[in-house]
């Protein structure tokens, strides 16, 4: 078994998993990055959300730098991952529970979409590597909004974030703000 975690990037945006169900893939989702363009007009439109996407990515890298992973199960991808100050996810301060702070780096979505690979440990290596990653760049604050009782969310579960050192920084009925603090 070869796991292999890499930097998301313009060439292997289009590598990122796809499933059955609506957005299909986080590399056609654009609800962090453009929540006034983000529903059902735009579904179907997996092209002009890539090209979005896309867009996203190299601005927030000419700037943040690193932004997001993927990760490869003997060269399959089954994971995920996109990060960046809240400035950049502007949805991020729609939610009730809080907005992020400004000095936090902000885990938009970690998520392994098929039930297979889900409770392997993968999600965990794919946090790890960021987690890494953010340290050796000076960043001191990682947040994300977990959801309660849903693994499906790609945020990530609440209990996934517990169990791996984050604690709850403002509770919410269904999307907890999480932090953890280096």
């Amino acid at each position: 078994m070869r796991i292999d975690i890499v930097n998301l990037t313009k060439e292997n945006l289009s590598d990122a998993p796809e499933w059955d169900s609506h957005p299909f893939s986080c590399k056609y989702c654009i609800y962090w990055e453009f929540p006034d363009e983000y529903g059902d007009s735009v579904k179907g439109k997996r092209s002009y959300l890539l090209q979005k996407k896309t867009l996203w990515l190299q601005d927030t890298k000419r700037i943040f730098e690193n932004c997001g992973k993927l990760m490869y199960l003997n060269g399959e991808p089954i994971g995920y991952a996109q990060y960046a100050p809240p400035e950049f996810l502007p949805r991020s301060s729609y939610y009730h529970s809080d907005s992020p702070d400004y000095d936090a780096v902000l885990i938009s979505c970690l998520f392994i979409p098929r039930n297979e690979f889900r409770g392997k440990g993968f999600g965990s290596q794919l946090l790890e590597n960021i987690l890494v990653e953010l340290r050796k760049r000076g960043i001191k604050t990682v947040e994300t909004f977990a959801r309660k009782g849903n693994p499906d969310n790609p945020s990530g579960p609440e209990g996934f974030y517990v169990k791996n050192g984050f604690v709850t920084k403002k509770v919410d009925l269904e999307f907890s703000l999480m932090r953890l603090e280096f």
